[in-house]
């Protein structure tokens, strides 16, 4: 995926992230992919296990982030990101988005998501993707920290 990829998860932290992740795209005149990630469950093996109905989830997920994303290219106005895409995938958060930065010129990331530890200045994810991803990463903040 060449351009700038933006992780979303439903949080504000990652709704801060795509608006920031749009306005960048503009600046560098790079495609955006909005890239959003259902939560596999590990194996014994380490690896994801699939179950029935995983891919339904994925759907629903993208869908909630094709939502926001429209949402958030109303508000934003003009000039858009030439090109937006919003893709969902079924598997570990951090591997998708370090995997998803190897064609990449950036990968922007709220500094939290989701998880239940909110006393972190940065989330496990963010804090993964920043340490081990092939291209730059954008940790944004949150407008109103917790």
């Amino acid at each position: 995926m060449p351009g700038i990829i933006v992780g979303i998860d439903g949080s504000g932290h990652s709704h801060q992230a795509l608006i920031r992740a749009m306005k960048e795209a503009v600046a560098h005149r790079a495609p955006l992919t909005v890239l959003t990630v259902h939560q596999a469950v590990m194996g014994f093996g380490g690896g994801p296990v699939n179950n029935p109905g995983d891919q339904v989830q994925a759907e629903h997920a993208r869908e909630a982030a094709q939502a926001e994303t429209d949402k958030v290219l109303a508000d934003i106005g003009e000039p858009r990101p030439e090109a937006v895409t919003v893709r969902a995938v079924h598997g570990f958060p951090a591997e998708v988005l370090i995997n998803a930065g190897r064609d990449a010129d950036m990968i922007v990331l709220g500094n939290r998501g989701t998880g239940g530890f909110r006393s972190l200045l940065l989330g496990s994810v963010a804090s993964r993707v920043s340490h081990h991803a092939p291209c730059p990463v954008l940790l944004v903040p949150s407008e109103n920290p917790d």
